[in-house]
């Protein structure tokens, strides 16, 4: 597998070797723009100005390679591009000010040569739309003042409250009403929740989770040191450092959507206020050194994004994430899946209504014509009748695909009298579903779970380090009732990967090490089986778990579960706290062989 992950990687990287050779090859230095590293100049216009020409120059079958200097830039959001942008698993408020909008592009490379791009105020740094053949290499992403405030432990008391000391670059206030307040350019945040690091470990502070920060009754009792006697808190200690959040996420650092051919490499994203990066509706996307990730070993931030690190809703073809560094996300290193859309309405016995659910994923295009689709039982998750097929589709609440909620769609073969509006059904995309290789990378000190896959194309999980992720490292899911993500796993394995104290907090789907946890209400009504099936299984071999705590798998509705060649080390690095105390809990599997 190593060889044929290298294969892929070698001939994405020769093809554009010969796009950057290629005859019609135009270069566009940044510089020519009068735009130079390490100044205070907005680059925010200049980027503007400089897409407006390369795209007025452009001619079929021209490379494009925009490029930077070594250095710092500025983006500012006067000067920005405005966009209206419905991006999966964000908050959909618009506009949003992109810093670089990239857009309608073909065959173009954006080269930053190490350059770092610092950006100001609520942004969205870099966007790549209906394009195809690009890439985005050798560059970082980071805010100047972040909208997660970190602080530090000073005293915490039973009597008296916590007090604490903001790190230098935040900026707060006590508002009128005694909240502790955090802001930056065009922006404030009353934090009310957070996570707490260890000082010297950096891992999330063992059997913690997620912890409330009411600040109501702050003040200062000297400069940049406030107490709050209402705050009260035994598991924070002096010295530990606590990542107070609010609720937001509006835009990720990287958006890709309606792109063919991706490749991004050696780019990192330092902060974002959302994911790292977002992709939708894309086909083949290439992450090779991607990183989530501190600036290094003396960065004194504990944190990273608001959610999770690269997120990938309603992709197909191949999506390969390899060699990639994912540390003090707020969420998982990689989730992929698709959107079930609920019916909402029969209207014949060849067109249903259906609808987004979540209010942090709609607004952006479903399917299109010619689509193969399943529909699905939302209390057992069980799947109605066979695959059909769209034959059109339109935006039934709105006259456009942006910022539709619900979608008219009319099928080839006629549906099953069973699927109807009243009892709960969802409709599942299956041509816009991937493979997915997760190789080779790092995953470590982050909130929440390490990695989610709901596909049911071949899935591989190798060889990566899963170094403390405070819950579930990998998880196999399906819900069709709160995310609506979808669907179910039909070909997966996990292989010589490393696990090291997973389950230091508990969290949602926590259940064990590995967990497949199928959202499912009527588990005891399901007849047929979630994941797994005739097409494949889940296959978890030749890992090596380093533990402190009992549980390792935990599967809840699958046909076909092999767990072999695996070995479990027990440590002593914290003490059992898990509920679950058995190696293996199994509900409604089936097909199973556990060779321990």
């Amino acid at each position: 597998m190593k060889l044929l992950v290298k294969t892929l990687l070698v001939i994405l990287l020769l093809s554009t070797v010969a796009i950057m050779n290629a005859q019609n090859l135009k270069v566009y230095d940044m510089s020519s723009f009068g735009l130079k590293p390490d100044t205070k100049k907005n680059a925010s216009p200049v980027l503007q100005k400089a897409l407006q020409k390369i795209k007025s120059e452009y001619k079929e079958g021209d490379s494009v390679v925009i490029r930077f200097a070594e250095g710092q830039y500025n983006f500012y959001e006067k000067g920005a591009a405005i966009r209206e942008y419905y991006i999966s698993n964000h908050d959909q408020d618009n506009p949003k000010k992109v810093g670089i909008a990239l857009e309608g592009m073909k065959n173009l490379s954006l080269d930053g040569n190490g350059a770092q791009f610092i950006f100001h105020g609520r942004m969205l740094p870099v966007s790549l739309l209906h394009s195809t053949n690009c890439s985005l290499r050798n560059f970082s992403i980071d805010f100047t003042t972040p909208h997660i405030a970190q602080i530090k432990i000073v005293e915490s008391n039973p009597e008296t409250g916590i007090t604490f000391e903001p790190a230098p670059w935040v900026n707060y206030r006590i508002t009128k009403d005694s909240i502790f307040e955090t802001y930056g350019e065009g922006w404030d945040v009353r934090p009310s929740w957070g996570v707490v690091f260890d000082g010297e470990t950096r891992h999330l502070v063992y059997n913690t989770g997620d912890l409330s920060c009411k600040t109501k009754g702050a003040y200062e009792v000297s400069p940049r040191r406030i107490n709050v006697p209402l705050w009260k808190e035994k598991s924070l200690k002096p010295g530990m450092f606590f990542i107070m959040r609010g609720w937001g996420r509006p835009t990720p650092g990287i958006f890709l959507s309606h792109d063919l051919n991706t490749m991004i490499d050696n780019v990192k994203v330092h902060y974002a206020e959302g994911m790292g990066l977002l992709a939708q509706f894309s086909e083949n996307i290439t992450l090779e050194k991607f990183g989530v990730c501190l600036k290094g070993d003396d960065d004194p931030r504990y944190f990273t994004t608001q959610a999770d690190a690269t997120h990938f809703s309603g992709c197909k073809g191949k999506i390969i994430s390899c060699n990639g560094l994912y540390e003090g996300m707020m969420d998982d290193a990689i989730n992929v899946h698709g959107t079930y859309l609920k019916v909402v309405k029969r209207v014949d016995d060849h067109t249903l209504v259906g609808r987004y659910m979540h209010d942090q994923a709609w607004g952006f295009e479903w399917g299109c014509p010619d689509d193969e689709v399943q529909f699905v039982r939302s209390q057992t998750m069980e799947l109605v009748s066979n695959p059909n097929y769209i034959t059109s589709i339109r935006p039934y609440d709105k006259d456009q695909i942006d910022g539709a909620r619900e979608y008219c769609i009319t099928f080839k073969e006629p549906l099953d009298a069973a699927i109807n509006e009243s009892e709960g059904f969802g409709i599942e995309n299956l041509t816009w579903t991937p493979e997915v290789l997760f190789a080779d990378n790092i995953i470590r000190n982050n909130r929440a779970r390490g990695a989610l896959f709901s596909t049911p194309r071949k899935t591989v999980v190798e060889n990566n380090l899963f170094d403390h992720t405070s819950g579930t490292a990998i998880l196999l899911c399906g819900d069709c009732n709160g995310w609506f993500e979808t669907g179910a796993c039909r070909d997966v394995t996990i292989r010589n990967n490393r696990f090291i104290n997973a389950l230091t907090s508990l969290y949602q789907f926590t259940e064990a090490v590995i967990s497949i946890y199928p959202e499912i209400p009527d588990l005891a009504g399901q007849q047929k089986y979630f994941h797994g099936g005739k097409d494949g299984g889940i296959v978890i071999e030749n890992n090596e778990f380093d533990t402190f705590d009992s549980p390792i798998v935990y599967a809840k509705s699958v046909d076909g579960l092999l767990f072999r060649g695996n070995i479990i080390k027990k440590n002593s690095e914290f003490v059992p706290f898990h509920s679950n105390k058995s190696r293996f809990i199994l509900k409604r599997v089936t097909n199973v062989n556990l060779e321990e």
